[in-house]
């Protein structure tokens, strides 16, 4: 749109008709003539005019508008163009943008422009600067929910458009008689026109759409001046590369639409975000271009500071498939040394090239292949210029229709490819033009092939197959679907698609708090076959082994991708079994907590605590018993009972003791009862158990015992050769805890007066001696003697 606008403007400014002096060339669509002297072209021309001439033959100077906006075709363009300046000392490089960062420009074009070194000169153009008035206009709610824009915030922009438009008097306008709405998407910007076209108190004034899919009569409609007041309703378009004449007042939704890279789930989707500081900055300064101008923006003036500087490069969030293969065929694969505005994420360069390599388009290397070549020149994506010279069986005419179809900007209602071809094949479809020039153009890019008797259906699934056989789906049971790339996606209540087995999938996009969180926007149903034949690459057949319900299992899985066709059970191979319990153990755990794979006794539980006593206190050679540690050392101390599980045996039976014990150091082992002994011996002869910390802990270990048969024990016990006091739990003959202490001298002095005078008229049959240092310890009463 705006190369078609800016050749218009030029050809209007200078008197001449198209083509003559200023020409456009679009993807499908082109003025150019002999006489032409200024074209102007998307970058995504310019790339691949650049790969088609990498020397650009009759061409004295490149100009790239708008650069701030780090669109990525823009990012590679101007990475090669600095690269061929380099070559041709005749060629003038320029980068232009009413915002940008000009010493960061000026260092990119460097001396490939210049001829003389340093960064390149920049060139300052004023203009006149009109007041501008901006307004805040905040919703009373939310703008969006998890299904997108809400309605009642589309009804807010409508109410707020109105009651600004009305308050503009026409004397003031003076030339300017219009106001310009910017929404985020097509289908806002229709129901805001739609709103807008619907009120009395608009009568009399043109409310016009302005976007990408809708056909160049239209556009034009929008671009040209006008005597009569209007309201143009734009997306993003008009934020920059297009002027909207006679605009005095602008509405600000705030939102902007922009892709994001879904990397769980591998599809890259259009989401509605905050807009950014510098793009509610480019719309604001639409109204104020020809004289004093307002600007309404729809969201609290507290919000400004919370929305980014700038918007993100696309060059973050964006599909690198297509740019990676166009950097391969310039000879500068991953565009390493090329001046980049930014460089290009490392992750995903990786995946990106991985697929291309399974398309067979570059090499181990990166490097462009043969194959890759001739899919470069295919004005198309990667995937659907696969799809373009493989699927051959249905006639080069039907594939190149269906591939332009995919390629266009014309989305199917309800997500029905094939109906989308049909009305495109019956000229009744407003796109139907434009997609049968793109059409004709792709079938004379590719060898002639005999038409096949084909259905549109087998047409367009066996091309969306091709394009993407990691996005064929089965459906599960829950009625949703499950790629072959292993993504879990939903169709939109009601399709027409719903209940189809198989589907060949072109796009998806994430939905937040629905389903799978993943969306199928456009689809073909399919039938197994062809699924097995697209994605061929995905299909394996192996053997598995996974734990169940404390048991190892094998079956044979016949899987497409992560779709199984058929699993039967089978006798896990060894390998097999033993990878089932180490990811069962990593998942599930060791059982210490009470919930893993084992079971452990309180030996193996109490054993455990001791050695991490001994490894807190002493160190080496005492293992650690923190259960990562054990979990990292579990083939060395769990060998045997793991080799059993993957026999196909139970956990029960194993004795987590015996095992803990193959990490005993040697020879230390054999003083292991010395420093942590299981019991002590009290006064009275009895042998009591010690309570041993929990791993992990800084706390000592704990003696609960009567305090009667500690009479005359002036020294408590320790521990890990005497560096640590055990400490007394002192009871009552009813087992109630009296005190606690680790200094029994001191607690005889200090603190056991006070405990028997509070306790012997409770326990009157228990010795209650004065002096308890020289008073007999007993177990039982005074009268058992014991």
């Amino acid at each position: 749109m705006a190369a078609r606008a800016a050749a218009t403007r030029l050809a209007s400014l200078t008197g001449t008709r198209a083509g003559a002096l200023a020409a456009h060339t679009v993807r499908g669509e082109s003025t150019l003539t002999p006489s032409t002297r200024v074209e102007f072209v998307t970058t995504g021309v310019l790339v691949q005019r650049l790969l088609r001439d990498p020397e650009l033959i009759g061409a004295d100077a490149v100009i790239l508008d708008e650069v701030h906006e780090r669109h990525l075709d823009a990012d590679l363009a101007l990475a090669m163009v600095c690269e061929l300046a380099e070559l041709r000392d005749d060629l003038t490089v320029a980068a232009m943008s009413a915002t940008l960062d000009a010493p960061m420009w000026a260092g990119l074009l460097g001396d490939g422009s210049t001829g003389e070194g340093g960064p390149a000169p920049v060139v300052e153009i004023p203009s006149v600067l009109h007041p501008l008035e901006v307004r805040w206009a905040p919703t009373p709610g939310s703008a969006t929910d998890a299904r997108g824009v809400r309605r009642a915030f589309i009804d807010h922009v409508v109410a707020q458009t109105a009651l600004a438009f009305a308050a503009e008097e026409p004397a003031e306008r003076e030339e300017g008689n219009g106001a310009l709405v910017f929404m985020p998407g097509a289908r806002e910007v229709d129901a805001v026109v739609a709103g807008l076209r619907g009120r009395d108190d608009l009568a009399g004034v043109d409310v016009m759409a302005l976007y990408g899919r809708m056909d160049a009569r239209a556009q034009d409609a929008a671009l040209k001046p006008s005597d009569r007041p209007r309201i143009v309703v734009a997306t993003s378009v008009a934020e920059s590369s297009l002027t909207v004449p006679g605009v005095r007042l602008v509405i600000d939704s705030g939102l902007s639409r922009e892709p994001r890279l879904d990397r769980g789930r591998q599809m890259t989707g259009l989401v509605t975000v905050r807009e950014s500081q510098a793009s509610a900055t480019q719309r604001a300064g639409r109204a104020a271009r020809l004289g004093p101008g307002v600007a309404v923006r729809c969201l609290r003036h507290e919000d400004w500071a919370g929305m980014a500087p700038e918007a993100p490069p696309e060059a973050e969030h964006a599909d690198l498939v297509g740019p990676l293969l166009t950097l391969a065929c310039w000879g500068t694969p991953r565009g390493e040394g090329m001046a980049l505005p930014g460089a290009l994420p490392p992750d995903r360069v990786a995946e990106a090239e991985e697929e291309l390599r399974g398309l067979g388009a570059v090499d181990a290397e990166g490097r462009a292949t043969p194959r890759g070549r001739d899919l470069a020149q295919i004005p198309a994506d990667p995937r659907l210029a696969r799809a373009l010279t493989d699927a051959r069986g249905i006639g080069s005419r039907a594939v190149a229709e269906v591939v332009a179809m995919l390629a266009s900007d014309e989305r199917a209602a309800d997500g029905d490819l094939v109906a989308l071809l049909r009305a495109l094949r019956s000229g009744r479809h407003p796109g139907s033009r434009s997609w049968k020039q793109q059409a004709r153009r792709l079938e004379s890019l590719v060898p002639r092939a005999a038409a096949a008797e084909t259905t549109a259906d087998v047409q367009v699934g066996t091309v969306v197959a091709l394009a993407h056989p990691g996005w064929i789906a089965r459906r599960r049971d829950n009625g949703g679907y499950l790629l072959v790339s292993g993504t879990g996606a939903d169709l939109p209540r009601g399709s027409s698609l719903t209940g189809q087995e198989w589907l060949a999938v072109a796009e998806t996009s994430r939905v937040a708090g629905r389903g799978s969180g993943a969306l199928i926007r456009a689809a073909v149903p399919i039938d197994e076959g062809l699924a097995l034949e697209a994605a061929a690459g995905y299909e394996v057949t192996e053997d598995r082994a996974r734990w169940r319900a404390g048991r190892v299992s094998g079956r044979r899985v016949h899987r497409l991708g992560a779709v199984t066709l058929t699993s039967t059970p089978v006798k896990a191979t060894r390998a097999a079994a033993r990878r089932a319990v180490a990811d069962a153990l990593a998942e599930e755990g060791l059982g210490i907590d009470g919930h893993g794979i084992f079971t452990w006794s309180r030996g193996a539980i109490e054993l455990r605590r001791r050695l991490g006593l001994l490894h807190r206190v002493i160190g080496d050679p005492w293992p650690a018993m923190a259960e990562e540690s054990l979990a990292a050392r579990a083939e060395e101390w769990l060998g045997p009972e793991l080799d059993a599980l993957a026999r196909g045996r139970g956990a029960g039976g194993a004795s987590m003791a015996s095992a803990l014990r193959r990490l005993l150091p040697w020879p230390a082992a054999a003083h292991l009862d010395e420093l942590v002994p299981e019991s002590v011996v009290v006064p009275t002869g009895s042998h009591i158990r010690l309570e041993y910390p929990e791993v992990g802990s800084d706390l000592a270990p704990v003696l609960a015992v009567k305090l009667q048969e500690c009479f005359g024990w002036t020294t408590g016990p320790t521990v890990c050769d005497g560096r640590v006091r055990v400490v007394l739990h002192l009871l009552s003959p009813a087992r109630r805890p009296l005190a606690v202490t680790d200094d029994l001298a001191s607690f005889w002095v200090n603190a056991y007066p006070q405990v028997r005078a509070e306790n012997r008229g409770r326990y009157i049959k228990h010795p209650w001696p004065e002096d308890p240092l020289t008073a007999p310890p007993q177990r039982g009463t005074k009268k058992s003697g014991r």
